[in-house]
């Protein structure tokens, strides 16, 4: 079977962006690709191409989790959520780069190499999720996966100028997913554009018996092919606590521009108050490391996995070796971090704490929300992309970044990140956030937001 055009098309665009040097995909089969892409499939998604980040398992391609722990690891089985595109005729096209075990800002923490600035090989482009938003960003493909536990789609969405979705937790299966924080975790969407976003997001969401943690709510239906109607009668809360003196310029005025895009469109948008959002950064980096410290003790070099014995090793030195070369820096000292706030004296002092501020967190979008606001209006990012190894030497420095993002998976509640227009020649974001399963509300701001800015304006 000849496959269509587009197809050729996109293996020619994956292949050209990884000569430039993207470094955004870790396996890419073309003839297979090909010869998948020629067979007749119908369905929504007939003919898409997908591309999925590493830490989403499927059959026909590794997953590694951009680790030396798992190279050329294979999966006996595929996430849900890869099911469920192959069943709406999508094609996964590559999977792609990401910080190891989505552990990172930056998409500078793979064992495999960075990915660069899709505009800007000097800078990064955001993480963990770097790898798709990048492919995304350069045309190879609409469409990829990626996923969240602090941010992770939302911030190098903001990175790159692509659509970043986070759906609501327990909205779309986790089953296939690397664990790292389960209480966070979540597969989100990268897309050229909100109305594709949510074309993917109707098709991946939905109950699912395999994963506990998944809601027996049926999926959204997909966006309507015309724009929605106007925002009149909508009520639009800005916080306060995302509007930080600290804002890069082009931010502040990207935020600014879509303010009043949003009044142009009918919504009325006033200031609202989330009083714990400082909360937000400091719980989330107790919490998410505890649970990764907890989901990798599986990773030991005794059943899949690297395992690096030296001669006459006990099973200590064993899971020692494995562990110490398997695992990169970054990796290690979350775990660290989280066994630590797990342990014997300071679980309460740590961890306990941090559960509590969590509570606080999502007490104030569960008061906005029933205040009246239909939707919240942030920056995604403080700044723009940063260049490479600028932060790697001062990891705090790194985790500041998703100060205005990991409120919202403390919370569990949807998010997009959207295009607003370049400062200096780089992508600035803006974030829409709404209340639990509201997700067809939220795309609908989106697409109005979408339609009304320019991605291409040069703010500051």
């Amino acid at each position: 079977m000849t496959p269509p055009p587009g197809a050729t098309a996109v293996a020619d665009a994956i292949e050209a962006a990884e000569r430039s040097g993207l470094n955004a995909v870790l396996s890419f089969d073309r003839a297979a690709f090909l010869d998948r892409a020629a067979r007749p499939v119908d369905g929504p998604l007939a003919g898409t191409a997908v591309a999925v980040k590493d830490n989403i398992c499927t059959l026909r391609e590794p997953t590694t989790c951009a680790s030396r722990m798992l190279e050329g690891y294979r999966s006996p089985y595929a996430a849900t959520v890869a099911d469920r595109l192959e069943a709406a005729g999508a094609v996964i096209a590559c999977k792609t780069n990401l910080d190891e075990f989505a552990m990172g800002a930056s998409t500078e923490h793979s064992a495999f190499g960075r990915t660069r600035h899709p505009d800007d090989p000097t800078r990064v482009p955001g993480g963990s999720s770097g790898g798709s938003a990048a492919l995304v960003a350069v045309g190879a493909v609409e469409v990829a996966l990626g996923s969240e536990t602090g941010g992770s789609v939302r911030h190098p969405a903001a990175f790159c100028g692509v659509v970043g979705l986070k759906p609501t937790y327990g909205r779309v299966s986790r089953f296939g997913l690397v664990a790292f924080g389960s209480s966070l975790d979540q597969v989100g969407v990268l897309a050229s554009s909100v109305r594709r976003a949510g074309e993917v997001l109707a098709v991946i969401a939905g109950r699912d018996p395999k994963d506990a943690t998944c809601a027996a709510i049926d999926a959204p239906a997909p966006p309507a092919a015309a724009l929605p109607a106007d925002l009149a009668g909508w009520t639009v809360g800005m916080p306060v606590e995302y509007q930080p003196a600290g804002l890069e310029p082009g931010v502040r005025v990207g935020l600014r521009l879509a303010a009043d895009r949003l009044r142009d469109a009918g919504a009325s948008v006033r200031d609202v108050s989330l009083p714990h959002t400082a909360l937000a950064l400091p719980a989330y980096y107790v919490i998410a490391p505890a649970e990764a410290s907890a989901n990798l003790a599986r990773f030991d070099g005794a059943r899949y996995g690297l395992r690096a014995v030296p001669p006459g090793a006990t099973a200590e030195a064993m899971f020692r070796a494995s562990r110490g070369r398997g695992f990169g820096a970054e990796v290690r000292r979350r775990i660290l971090i989280g066994t630590f706030v797990l342990s014997a004296g300071y679980y309460e002092a740590y961890y306990g704490r941090a559960t509590r501020a969590r509570a606080r967190v999502a007490g104030d979008f569960d008061r906005v929300f029933a205040s009246g606001i239909d939707l919240l209006l942030t920056p995604t990012t403080p700044t723009t992309a940063f260049r490479a190894g600028e932060k790697l030497a001062d990891p705090v420095a790194m985790y500041r970044t998703d100060a205005f993002v990991s409120p919202a998976n403390l919370a569990g509640v949807p998010a997009v990140s959207l295009p607003a227009g370049r400062s200096r020649g780089l992508p600035v974001g803006v974030q829409l956030i709404a209340k639990h399963f509201d997700e067809e509300r939220l795309l609908h701001a989106a697409r109005v937001l979408e339609s009304r800015c320019d991605p291409a304006a040069e703010l500051a």
